[in-house]
């Protein structure tokens, strides 16, 4: 448990995503999910938390209530398509799709070439944050779609970071209100999450530390490579 959340943590401290993912990814192995839902979800809320005060100015707040807005909106269709849907469908397409793009872009800066140009604009942040709050219905898979959005618009890395993170806290609190109300914050799971707290901020800290260090064609490489391992993860 402990070094999951390390790992997970160092990830999410570096690149501003991919903590439940990560975690998931190796949890899901050897703890039961109703377990693994609070565990990750409070690592999550914990682990980026840390990590939002440097970025605070740089956070558009209007962009990001409107995104927050949307994301909202997605969240019952989510709900709705894990009950009825077909929630493993829709989730293995979203992870070909990160497969693909970054794939793709990996390839393009190994042969040189400049990334392309797209622009966003609010219409595209609807349908982007839109697409977030389902994932986050279905899944708790809140933060991979941001992150491909930021790195399609060539933001720098502040400004990526300050618009993913800020997104990713809001909606793992709304989900842990969730998870309290379903009964799922067992006295297992807040025990195992307790002690999964050093860990997780250590993993935390020296993952911020590496950001720092990171060049932005560095930070831009780890943000697609863990887009990468996040589409594989939802596909297997």
């Amino acid at each position: 448990m402990a070094g999951a959340c390390f790992v997970a943590a160092f990830c999410a401290g570096m690149a501003g995503f991919a903590f439940v993912l990560v975690a998931a990814g190796i949890l899901l192995h050897v703890v039961p999910p109703s377990i693994t839902a609070p565990v990750l979800v409070l690592g999550s809320l914990m682990a980026q938390s840390m990590a939002l005060p440097p970025l605070w100015k740089h956070i558009e707040w209007p962009r990001l209530r409107f995104f927050l807005g949307v994301a909202l909106l997605g969240l019952p269709v989510g709900l709705l398509v894990l009950a009825k849907g077909p929630a493993p469908a829709i989730v293995a397409g979203v992870g070909l799709l990160l497969v693909v793009y970054a794939g793709y872009m990996l390839a393009r800066i190994a042969l040189r070439l400049p990334p392309p140009q797209v622009g966003g604009g609010r219409g595209a942040d609807a349908a982007v944050g839109f697409a977030s709050g389902i994932l986050g219905g279905i899944g708790g898979f809140v933060g991979a779609l941001p992150a491909m959005w930021a790195d399609i618009q060539g933001w720098p890395k502040d400004r990526a970071r300050a618009f993913m993170q800020p997104f990713i806290v809001f909606m793992q609190a709304i989900t842990a209100v969730g998870l309290a109300f379903g009964g799922f914050f067992t006295a297992d799971a807040l025990v195992l999450t307790a002690a999964a707290v050093p860990a997780l901020v250590l993993g935390t800290v020296l993952g911020l530390r590496a950001y720092v260090r990171l060049p932005a064609q560095g930070f831009r490489i780890v943000l697609l490579v863990l887009l990468f391992v996040s589409g594989v993860s939802l596909l297997i």
